[in-house]
């Protein structure tokens, strides 16, 4: 699940990040969101109102008591909302609502909010951390009403403190988390591999890729708000993991493969996002190679095919388990390429995607390929993409025992044969 096809509330508070809502506004859009925008007066000096109707084809409210509204406009509101998000939330707008102020429109709808409520703080450092603003934070929290950011980053003033509001795309990702389904993967362990592998050629250099590893994270978060025990083995990124995630790092290929047959007595669900090389340098130099002539020769020999391993392994087996999910980056004959890997490999489903699109950004388009049919997929962020995969992933899970009522063991460990059942007294066998 995600925002797309639901009713997000969006409300404005009056900082100078207000300039980003506009932006979230479109991002949320972008993901199939229905918005609405609601302004506090003083948010209004930030962002006309009308910049957030062009963006939505719906007034945006500034006024509490606004005249054009036969009803309870704030009722209403909080009525249609499937959730509800302040960006930014002032200092002055969490202490409001942490005490149940309702003196504006923005104040009065969360008052009447039933649906799930999101705040993005915004502000200075110094008044982020002020006593009076962590405890009007903390009061929201028991209240239910969750948060994203704020970050450490640049502030109004140009210095660099806590207190800037989280970017459009993670506050969109924060709100698809809110409509995942709680607790499916209760019990289970997912292990996850993400991002690139580094391959050294000598202590300054080596063979690498332009993989993110923005996919694999998302499908970190996504499980693990799913109620997972997430193992996330990762090569080198920009990134940080997942509140409650296993973080394994490694750099190359052989590192990789070593953390993930160390996870495989847990494991239900194995999802191989990374890019891992395919080649690395027979022998790394360990000096730094000097240039020496026009030319440079570097003997490369392959790497193992981690994935293709573990299917070959569970197919010797004869085991369901762990549920294999593959991921294909391609730059043509995507859905061909994708379906030969997913025979050759002995997986569950290949997730077949185009390295122009995939590479780098928030949005990925992926086609699903199974032993049944194909499903292509439009453009979507990659938090909502992971629910998907996550979704296919627990289906595989399902039939977890087999006709003849022998459990399904995991790759590295032998069947377990149940003790057969003894009859009930006073009947013979």
């Amino acid at each position: 699940m995600s925002v797309r096809d639901k009713n997000i509330l969006v409300a404005v508070s009056g900082g100078i990040a207000a300039f980003k809502a506009v932006e979230l506004v479109r991002e949320l859009g972008r993901r199939g969101a229905r918005v609405k925008v609601i302004l506090t007066p003083n948010a209004a000096r930030f962002v006309g109102p009308v910049t957030f109707t062009g963006l939505t084809g719906e007034p945006a409210r500034t006024d509490l008591w606004d005249a054009s509204y036969p009803g309870e406009l704030h009722v209403v509101l909080a009525e249609w909302a499937d959730a509800i998000v302040v960006a930014p939330a002032t200092a002055s707008l969490l202490a409001r609502a942490a005490h149940g102020l309702a003196d504006d429109l923005v104040t009065a709808t969360l008052a009447c909010a039933s649906s799930p409520v999101l705040l993005a703080p915004a502000m200075h450092e110094r008044m982020w951390l002020r006593p009076s603003t962590q405890r009007n934070i903390e009061q929201l929290k028991l209240d239910g009403v969750h948060t994203v950011g704020p970050t450490v980053g640049k502030l109004a003033n140009g210095k660099t403190g806590q207190g800037r509001m989280s970017e459009a795309n993670e506050i969109a990702d924060a709100l698809d988390q809110r409509f995942v389904a709680t607790d499916d993967l209760a019990g289970k362990t997912v292990v996850i591999s993400a991002g690139p592998t580094q391959e050294d050629l000598d202590p300054v250099r080596f063979i690498s890729n332009r993989s993110s590893g923005k996919m694999g994270y998302a499908i970190a978060a996504a499980a693990r708000a799913r109620g997972a025990h997430v193992v996330l083995v990762s090569g080198p990124t920009q990134l940080s993991a997942p509140q409650g995630v296993e973080l394994v790092p490694v750099r190359s290929a052989l590192e990789m493969q070593a953390a993930i047959d160390k996870t495989l007595s847990r494991a239900d669900v194995v999802i191989m996002t990374a890019a891992v090389a395919d080649y690395r340098a027979a022998v790394a130099s360990t000096q730094k190679i000097k240039k020496k002539g026009d030319t440079l020769t570097i003997e490369l020999v392959k790497n193992p095919d981690i994935l293709a391993e573990l299917g070959a392994k569970r197919a010797s087996q004869k085991r369901k388990h762990p549920v294999l999910v593959g991921f294909a980056m391609e730059t043509q004959n995507i859905a061909e390429y994708g379906r030969t890997k997913l025979t050759n490999k002995k997986v569950d489903m290949i997730v077949a995607n185009e390295a122009k699109v995939a590479f780098g950004g928030d949005q990925n388009q992926a086609t699903f390929i199974t032993h049944g049919a194909d499903e292509a997929l439009p453009v979507m962020s990659k938090l909502e993409l992971a629910g998907l995969i996550l979704d296919r992933a627990r289906a595989f899970l399902e039939p977890s025992a087999s006709a003849s009522g022998v459990t399904e063991s995991r790759l590295d460990q032998p069947p377990r044969v149940p003790t057969p059942a003894r009859p009930p007294k006073g009947r013979s066998r």
